[in-house]
């Protein structure tokens, strides 16, 4: 099978500007297919993996638009937190009808993770067009890789409509072991992997061995330094405990204490920028973490109440935490911070014995969001007792020869410059 690219939307992008900001504003593949390449769709009937975030520049859905181009559309396909993107992470969603198009709307999130055959009865051709987070956990390219699997069976070639990195193009944390493969892990990639999805749908086809006819529309205008602010497009949650970019860049860190017993805020305004529990002591963990010096970052004590957290983690309690406030992206590394918290708290509880155990809460959960064995975290967390600045050097030593090993292995599947 041969892999097919359009590239074409690369020429005249332009040089960046010096606030990094997309002259003419990023333009989705979504409106480079509408544009550009329609033809690639014809008069075939298509199928389209999307939710909330499937936009234009406008705001417009892509589903309108692409109905409008004249598009036959036939069925409609969710990711995790479904159509609509209000579903709960983890949860269960059930496949259903849009009211506005009458279209079926199957759910890839529950019974099913990838479309089965009746689902895909009568499509030619399958479009993807889902916003990314940029971090290795999230299960958006478990979906994609689903459906390439069942397109490769059924011999329908996929289309993916492809969108920024919404957090740039900076490589950071360690490289999944695959033998720890799983939804929230599927590649061998870095925690923050500064790909599109586009590119990890090449990369997944090479490494998964595919036989999936694949072709990619990338997104006009975006380089790889640029973050999703300087898009000029419309911000949209891709889920609900993402809500800010902010919260995206922390991300690739703080997702690590999903595996823990400590709250990452769901259930409050600021879901994934802080962490906490009821028994915590911030002014210890504040003191550990301030002699840490981590760069681009600061940390400030809140409390707050979950409610409805999702995790099911202290609702409506009252807790104590940390809240980051990224100073300086540019050297900001959300994984190892992510570590160097880790070790703050385990010191930081108190009165020691009291409070639930830390590091784990779930052993088989957090080993496979960290994507290695955990035996050499746990040595260098101890590390960070005695003297926290080379713990962290040589954790980030360690991690940089993983990444630059996955540097190389990914550089043929990459579609944007890096400038």
């Amino acid at each position: 099978m041969v892999v097919v690219i359009w590239t074409a939307c690369h020429a005249g992008s332009g040089s960046v500007p010096r606030d990094q900001t997309a002259a003419g504003g990023v333009r989705p593949g979504l409106e480079v297919l509408l544009t550009d390449s329609l033809h690639l769709v014809g008069q075939r009937r298509a199928g389209l993996v999307t939710n909330q975030a499937g936009v234009d520049r406008a705001g417009v859905s892509g589903v309108d638009r692409l109905l409008a181009a004249g598009v036959s559309l036939v069925a409609l396909f969710s990711p995790e937190h479904g159509f609509r993107g209000a579903a709960d992470p983890g949860a269960a969603v059930a496949s259903t009808r849009d009211s506005a198009t009458g279209l079926p709307i199957y759910s890839l999130y529950g019974v099913t993770s990838a479309p089965t055959d009746s689902m895909l009865a009568g499509i030619e051709v399958m479009l993807i067009d889902l916003q990314d987070a940029g971090a290795r956990y999230y299960s958006y390219l478990w979906t994609v890789v689903g459906v390439m699997q069942s397109a490769a069976r059924r011999g329908i070639p996929v289309i993916v409509l492809d969108r920024p990195n919404p957090i740039g193009g900076q490589v950071q944390g360690n490289v999944l072991d695959t033998g720890y493969r799983s939804p929230v892990g599927l590649l061998a990639v870095s925690m923050r992997h500064g790909m599109t999805l586009g590119e990890l749908a090449l990369l997944a086809r090479h490494d998964l061995g595919l036989a999936t006819r694949l072709t990619i529309i990338p997104a006009a205008g975006w380089r790889r330094s640029m973050y999703f602010d300087a898009t000029r497009l419309p911000f949209i949650p891709p889920s609900p405990n993402l809500r800010t970019l902010d919260a995206l860049i922390d991300y690739p860190g703080l997702c690590l204490f999903e595996g823990t017993s400590l709250s990452v805020g769901r259930g409050t305004d600021h879901p994934f920028e802080q962490v906490g529990a009821p028994w915590l002591d911030t002014v210890s963990v504040l003191a550990r973490l301030r002699r840490q010096s981590l760069p681009g970052v600061a940390f400030e004590g809140v409390s707050f109440v979950p409610r409805r957290p999702g995790d099911g983690k202290f609702a409506d309690t009252l807790v104590y935490g940390i809240r980051l406030r990224v100073t300086d992206r540019s050297v900001y590394d959300p994984a190892l911070t992510a570590i160097a918290m880790l070790a703050a708290f385990q010191g930081g509880r108190v009165p020691i014995g009291l409070g639930p155990p830390l590091f784990p809460v779930d052993r088989r959960h957090f080993a496979r969001l960290y994507g290695q064995s955990t035996e050499t975290l746990a040595s260098a967390m101890n590390s960070f007792e005695h003297d926290p600045r080379a713990a962290i050097l040589e954790l980030g030593s360690r991690w940089k020869k993983e990444q630059a090993r996955f540097l190389a292995r990914r550089h043929p599947y990459l579609l944007y410059p890096d400038n």
